[in-house]
Parts: C-alpha cells; structure tokens; sequence
C-alpha cells in the first residue's frame, strides 16, 4: 500500500532542536523524505540542492524570519509551497505570511496530525495543478493569456510570467470561468480549500500581487466587483459595477 508521502521530499526549517526532531520524524513516520534547516541560510542551501515539493517553515529564525525568507526564494525563482509554522496568532500575522508567498499557515503550540493533514493538502492541492490522468490537460486559454497546468508555465501576450504556486491556481481558478463573478468566499473554497474563518482579506492581497504581474503591461483584466468578489473579462467601455 502506497504511504501518502512516497515520493515527496519535504525541507523543515525550524530553529528549535526538539521541534525540529519531532517534526522529522513524523514525516519520516508518513513516508516523507526529509530534510531539514536550522536557520535561514542553511534553507537557501538546501531549498536550491535538494529540490523539495514542499517546505515547512519557522517564522521565527535566529538570522532572519520566514516570511523574508519566502521573499527571497520567490525573487530567485523557487516556488516551493510554503507551509508557516508560528507562535503569532493574529490575522493580520497570517495575511502578511500568506501574501508573502506562502501556502498555509499553522500556528504553534500544534498537533502534529495537523501538520500532517496541511502538507497533504498543499501537495495535493499542487498535483492537482499539474498533469492530468493520461498525461495531458489543454492550456487555459482567455484573451491573450495562457496558463499550461501541465508545463506550469503562465505567459501574457507571449511573455513568461512567473508566480507562486498560490497565484498560479488563483490564475487558473479565473481562467476556468472567465467573465463569470466569483465570490470572494468561493475563491477561498477553490484556491485554498477552506475559508481561513471567513476573512476574505487574503483573497483582495493574492488578487493585488496577481494584478501587478498579469496587468502589468496590459489592458486590465482581472477585475473588482464592488462588495462580491472579482471577474476575469476584458475591458468594457460602458459604466458598470465593476472596477478596477
């Protein structure tokens, strides 16, 4: 029988000794490989040499925080699911993670299980934007952008555009129904899989970071539906309810 971490290699980077090793080896115990990371160099190294599918995360470290550190590995190119592992309980705290590039976020003291639970989701989450059963899934297409969920490559009138994993199922949420306004609520459902206690401010930050990488040089397309939610459509030219 098939353990549910075979084949994925998860990077726990977390300062406490004790932490650290209980959290090895309950991975370990799940079928994960595991590495692991004391401070925030030390996960630069191992993020870049052992290429993991997902990253548990310390906010607090001895040379720099977690979300820096996610800051970091984005602008070089490396978008590995983050998971936050934190003591700070406040939601702005967790919006300020999330937008920073991460994927979830648990806050300490945690169970284990939890844990657990949250890498399986992420990664789940992750295959799920990849290749489909058979091997090939079409590209989304609308106006003159393409996102491939089986190459992960996103391009706007041709160029590359690159995002973290978060705002790449974002992308492709809005791209499966374009012209169609989403609620806020129903992004949290279908990007993060639940509805973080029903604070949609998460969905206004991933939608802004997401606007300055698709609309940047572009007519806009993504769009604000006053008190509902956010549309994917081309320009109108006529007065509506929505802005952008």
């Amino acid at each position: 029988m098939r353990t549910p971490g075979a084949g994925h290699t998860v990077l726990v980077v977390e300062d406490d000794a004790s932490i650290r090793a209980l959290l090895t080896s309950a991975l370990s115990a799940a079928g994960y490989a595991v590495a692991s990371a004391s401070s925030g160099q030390e996960a630069m190294f191992e993020a870049g040499s052992r290429k993991p599918d997902l990253i548990v995360l310390d906010v607090m470290l001895p040379d720099t925080d977690g979300f820096r550190l996610t800051r970091d590995l984005r602008a070089q190119g490396v978008y590995t699911p983050v998971l936050f592992l934190t003591a700070r309980t406040g939601v702005e705290d967790r919006i300020i993670g999330l937008s920073s590039g991460g994927d979830d976020y648990v806050t300490k003291p945690f169970h284990v299980q939890e844990v657990l639970l949250r890498v399986r989701a992420i990664l789940r989450r992750s295959a799920a934007s990849g290749t489909a059963p058979g091997g090939f899934r079409p590209p989304l297409r609308y106006a003159d952008v393409t996102l491939d969920e089986s190459t992960r490559e996103v391009q706007r009138a041709g160029r590359p555009v690159k995002l973290s994993p978060t705002e790449f199922r974002l992308l492709a949420c809005l791209l499966a129904q374009p012209e169609r306004v989403l609620e806020k609520p129903e992004i949290l459902q279908q990007v993060w899989r639940y509805d973080f206690s029903g604070d949609t401010r998460i969905v206004d930050t991933y939608v802004k970071n997401l606007r300055r990488k698709i609309d940047r040089d572009a007519p806009s397309l993504i769009h604000t539906v006053r008190g509902v939610g956010y549309c994917l459509r081309l320009p109108r030219e006529e007065t509506d309810p929505v802005t952008r």
